[in-house]
């Protein structure tokens, strides 16, 4: 997901979310999933001298991070600590002039072993974006049927291999529960041999876990509408999104919305540049899309 030079990492898509969100002085802005803070930063900016942004995250590390890096903002910079299907209840419809998302797991997610979302570095085996949740990525894995863990698998990783995989995992966890990243990662290679199109063979199969977990699936549709009701005539709604699930449901709620007044700036998904994708690998799978309530009549 995130953010620009000063802060450690490369917001994806910078200079198009900015060109599409049409930021400007004074407006009142929502980020989502604010993460390292690298987006809001440039809203911030481009939004001088009174522009204000409220800034939502489910991850309090990354909340903590964001408040640090945009300090230098003063009180333009609100800060919740907040899904992003509760942004409805701190904007009042037809308050915003722009909101974006930033979908999926981030920089800071990954690269914290502790929070056992990359399977690269051994980590415990959680995968919560907010630890305030109940269930964790080993939970999934110790104790589903396998029936159960299959489709799983296959349903948000769309994983081919998914029966093989859940297979191999419950025989596995017969001898020893799963409790870390690494001895899940070594399971799911030992069936999916090598990796495919350069993609690790366990990637699929975290990211349906990290989906299940943190219902990811389950929030996005339900949301749009309601974020998209809390924008200003001529405001516009701004999602990334990093795989075929998520950009497919953006996808069906922006069309729909574009029958009840509302317009779909983005007739296909907006991709990052060979530049940014060779600069930055993480921004290679994005997809922005960009939804804008229609202006009132004059």
């Amino acid at each position: 997901m995130e953010s620009d030079g000063r802060i450690g990492h490369e917001p994806v898509l910078l200079a198009e979310v900015m060109e599409l969100l049409a930021v400007k002085p004074g407006g009142l802005y929502v980020d989502g999933t604010v993460g390292l803070g690298g987006h809001a930063a440039e809203v911030l900016r481009r939004s001088t001298p009174d522009g204000r942004l409220l800034a939502f995250d489910r991850d309090p590390a990354a909340l903590a991070r964001a408040r640090e890096a945009l300090a230098p903002f003063g009180e333009r910079a609100q800060f919740h600590h907040a899904r992003y299907s509760e942004i409805a209840d701190h904007v009042a419809e037809g308050g915003a002039d722009g909101i974006l998302l930033d979908l999926g797991v981030s920089s800071l997610q990954l690269d914290d072993a502790a929070r056992g979302f990359s399977f690269r570095r051994e980590g415990p085996l959680d995968m919560r974006m907010d630890p305030r949740d109940d269930t964790t990525a080993a939970d999934l894995v110790n104790r589903l049927l396998e029936r159960d863990l299959a489709d799983l698998i296959y349903r948000f990783g769309e994983e081919r291999a998914s029966r093989r995989i859940a297979r191999a995992i419950v025989d596995a966890r017969r001898r020893r529960h799963f409790t870390t990243t690494t001895e899940l990662a070594e399971v799911v290679r030992r069936v999916v041999r090598g990796p495919r199109h350069g993609i690790d063979p366990a990637t699929r199969t975290f990211q349906a876990l990290r989906i299940h977990v943190n219902r990811e699936l389950e929030e996005l549709p339900a949301s749009l509408p309601a974020l998209a009701r809390c924008l200003r005539p001529g405001g516009r709604l701004a999602v990334i999104a990093f795989h075929s699930l998520e950009d497919r449901e953006v996808k069906q709620s922006f069309r729909e919305l574009g029958r009840t007044g509302f317009e779909v700036l983005t007739r296909k998904p907006v991709r990052p540049s060979d530049a940014e994708s060779a600069r930055n690998p993480r921004a290679r799978s994005a997809r922005l899309r960009v939804l804008e309530k229609e202006k009132e009549a004059a």
